[in-house]
């Protein structure tokens, strides 16, 4: 169950468990979602999970659900604590409608297009805002991920149980919120990137931005006028 409260043209969006910490943020005046997460450990405590050189899995996903809930947490930036579908109804608000996500190579997602930054804790301790582009690196080359394409494709409708007519919306069962690579298409968001470059774009969260495990912080998805 979702509540909203309303104030002087911001709306939080509540979840069921009703604590303002996992409110998500409506801006309908600056086209704005803000969702609370945590900064995510790149090592999962469980041999399910971890490499046999001992070193983390690249980054895939920028948000999703942390272990063992969300299906990418061993490849996330950060992890969120609410349902994918709330920040889907939070951009249909804003007038934005999904397009379509894929899980295939040699197909394009297609949606309205965002941005999404990551507010980080700043020098001076007030909030900083990064394009999440600048969050990721390249580990041998040192050098920031490409700038990408942000679309709202929204997600596929999925059946969790086999046996069961009943489908769910397909993030709410993964837990994925973003995805970098079309890995999966039970997701919100996924860039213009293909699988073929997946192959050869490894990314690691650089830690001179991204501040320690567990930090609370804030991903911000911007819907620009036209969108």
């Amino acid at each position: 169950m979702i509540r909203f409260l309303f104030f002087a043209g911001v709306v939080l969006m509540i979840s069921s468990s009703g604590l303002a910490a996992d409110a998500i943020v409506v801006d309908k005046d600056k086209r704005t979602i803000t969702v609370p997460c945590k900064v995510a450990p790149r090592k999962i405590d469980d041999p399910r999970y971890q490499k046999p050189d001992g070193l983390p899995y690249p980054i895939e996903v920028v948000a999703c659900w942390p272990f063992p809930k969300g299906q990418k947490a061993h490849e996330t930036v950060v992890t969120i604590d609410i349902k994918p579908s709330e920040v889907h109804k939070a951009l249909e608000s804003l007038g934005l409608k999904p397009g379509t996500p894929v899980a295939q190579d040699g197909k394009t997602p297609s949606g309205p297009k965002v941005n999404i930054y990551l507010e980080v804790p700043g020098p001076d301790g007030q909030p900083k805002r990064v394009p999440i582009e600048k969050t990721l690196i390249d580990p041998k080359s040192g050098k920031s991920m490409p700038k990408v394409e942000w679309r709202f494709t929204g997600s596929v409708m999925s059946k969790p149980d086999p046996n069961k007519d009943e489908m769910v919306y397909g993030a709410d069962a993964t837990g994925t919120l973003i995805s970098i690579f079309p890995v999966t298409d039970q997701t919100v968001f996924q860039t213009n990137l293909t699988l073929k470059e997946e192959k050869y774009v490894k990314l690691e969260v650089d830690q001179k931005v991204v501040p320690a495990i567990g930090t609370p912080v804030k991903l911000v998805i911007e819907a620009p006028v036209g969108n």
